[in-house]
C-alpha cells in the first residue's frame, strides 16, 4: 500500500476539521516500519534522497502565515540504511539519484506527519521531485520501490490535486465548481486505473491548466500510484475542500 496525502497549506498543522481528522483515524490503523515521503516543496532534477542520521532540522518554507507555524518542531529522524535501500532499488531501474545529507523536512512533509504521527517516532526519508518528467516517468519512479511495502515502509506522495494559489479565495466555504470539475475527471480515471488517461490528463482534463498551473504538487500523486500494490485497484479515502480551490484528497495506492 502506498498513499497520495494533499498537504494543503501550512496552518493545516494547527488546524481542525474534517480533513484532519481523517488524517488522524488513517494513522491509527498504519504503523509502518519507516515512511518515504515525496514531497511538492523539495526539487531537483535528479532524484535526491534524504540520508539523515540524527533529527531532521526544519524548514518554515513560507511567508505571512500565523506565528505559532515557525515555531513548530517535529522531531523525526532519517535512516541512511533506508536511504541507501532505495538509491539501490532505483538504480536497479535505472533511475539516477542521489543522497543529501543536509536537507530538512520542509512543510509538505511535516504538515501532515505531524498530525498523523505526532510522536515523530518513525524514521522518516524524505524524497524530492521533478516536475519536469513526464507523468510515465514519474510513476516508474514509484514503481521501482514498489517491493518496499514487503518490508513494511508506507510511500507517501505529499501534494495536492487542485493547487492554484494565484486564485484562492480565503473566505470561500464552498469548494468552485471548475476544481470540482477537475477533481471528478481525477478520481473516475484514478479509481479505474486509467493510466493512459491520467498520463494525458493536461490534454484531456477538464480545467487542468487551471487546477494545475504548475506540476510539482501533481507529480506525488503519480509518483504514489506507481508504488502502489500490483493488481490493486486504487482507492479514494477522503475528498474535501478549504478556500474554494484548495483540494484536500487521499488516495491509496
Amino acid at each position: 500500500m502506498s498513499l497520495f496525502v494533499c498537504h494543503g497549506g501550512p496552518n493545516l498543522a494547527i488546524e481542525e476539521n474534517e480533513y484532519t481528522d481523517f488524517l488522524k483515524d488513517l494513522a491509527k490503523g498504519i504503523r509502518p516500519k519507516a515512511i518515504i515521503i515525496f514531497t511538492a516543496h523539495f526539487e531537483s532534477e535528479v532524484t535526491a534522497i534524504s540520508s539523515i542520521n540524527n533529527t531532521y532540522d526544519m524548514i518554515y518554507d513560507f511567508y505571512g502565515f500565523p506565528e505559532e507555524l515557525y515555531s513548530i518542531k517535529y522531531n523525526a529522524k532519517g535512516s541512511p540504511e533506508i536511504a541507501n535501500k532505495i538509491k539501490d532499488l532505483l538504480e536497479e531501474s535505472g533511475i539516477k539519484s542521489k543522497l543529501d545529507t543536509t536537507r530538512g523536512l520542509d512543510h509538505g512533509s511535516w504538515d501532515i506527519l505531524k498530525i498523523m504521527y505526532p510522536e515523530a517516532d518513525i524514521p522518516v526519508v524524505q524524497m524530492s521531485v521533478n516536475p519536469f518528467l513526464p507523468m510515465e516517468k514519474q510513476y516508474e519512479i514509484g514503481k521501482a520501490l514498489r517491493e518496499l511495502e514487503k518490508e513494511d515502509i508506507l510511500v507517501i506522495g505529499s501534494g495536492a490535486t487542485v493547487h492554484n494559489l494565484r486564485i484562492v479565495d480565503w473566505e470561500a466555504k464552498e469548494a468552485k465548481s471548475w476544481a470540482i470539475e477537475f477533481d471528478n475527471w481525477l478520481v473516475e480515471n484514478v479509481e479505474q486505473n486509467n493510466l493512459k488517461n491520467l498520463f494525458n490528463y493536461q490534454k484531456l482534463a477538464p480545467n487542468a491548466k487551471m487546477a494545475i498551473p504548475r506540476e510539482e504538487h501533481i507529480v506525488p500523486m503519480f509518483i504514489a500510484m506507481g508504488s502502489g500494490k500490483e493488481g490493486k485497484l486504487p482507492k479514494l479515502l477522503h475528498r474535501s475542500y478549504a478556500y474554494g480551490t484548495l483540494s484536500y484528497i487521499c488516495f491509496e495506492f
